[in-house]
């Protein structure tokens, strides 16, 4: 598993020439991992590419779990842009199962770079709860299930949703599922959760 650095907190860019320099880290650390895999992927390398000097990359990302984190947190910001909101007569499970699907099916179509990418935030994770992108992760699912107001037992729900599909993803991935497939183990799992939640206040 990927480490963390140790005491070097990324930096944050605050212009729009540094603005730029950071997309673009991204952009080359997305080409790398989608052929290389995380492993592979050196970082002065992506620092060629992008244009910047190797101190300025390390500067914003102090690893390639920084770096790979960040990325798949700038994927999640994308789907969030798309709009996910529940739509009329869609019940919680199907609304989050439509989130997911599209997020799944993006995976899918770069193995290695999800790999990259799922790997370095499980890292993240582990070395800190706070980071990774869960709690974004999580706001998505509410606003695509309609949980404006969610009660404590359906948020538990929506953590171990998120693991059990990061579980689903990282087996279709290694296991190279067509996507049509993802898309049914993930709605199965989604029913299976959610469709209970009603029962809160027995289950807590």
């Amino acid at each position: 598993m990927p480490r963390l650095a140790g005491d070097r907190p990324p930096a944050e860019p605050t212009s729009a020439d540094q603005r730029d320099r950071y997309h673009r880290i991204l952009r080359a650390a997305a080409r790398h991992g989608a052929t290389k895999g995380l492993e592979r992927v050196q970082m002065v390398d992506v620092a060629r590419d992008a244009g910047v000097a190797i101190a300025t990359l390390y500067r914003y990302f102090p690893s390639k779990t920084h770096l790979f984190t960040a990325l798949m947190h700038t994927r999640v910001e994308q789907l969030a842009a798309l709009g996910v909101r529940s739509r009329v007569g869609e019940t919680p499970d199907q609304g989050i199962a439509r989130l997911l699907v599209r997020a799944g099916r993006d995976l899918l179509d770069n193995p290695l770079l999800a790999h990259a990418m799922m790997q370095s935030n499980n890292a993240a994770i582990a070395q800190s709860p706070d980071e990774g992108v869960t709690q974004l992760f999580t706001d998505l699912m509410r606003a695509a299930g309609g949980l404006d107001d969610p009660t404590p037992y359906e948020l538990r729900l929506l953590r171990l949703l998120e693991e059990a599909w990061y579980g689903v993803v990282m087996t279709a991935l290694n296991r190279r599922d067509d996507p049509d497939q993802l898309a049914a183990d993930t709605e199965l799992i989604c029913r299976l959760m959610l469709r209970g939640r009603e029962d809160a206040a027995t289950a807590d």
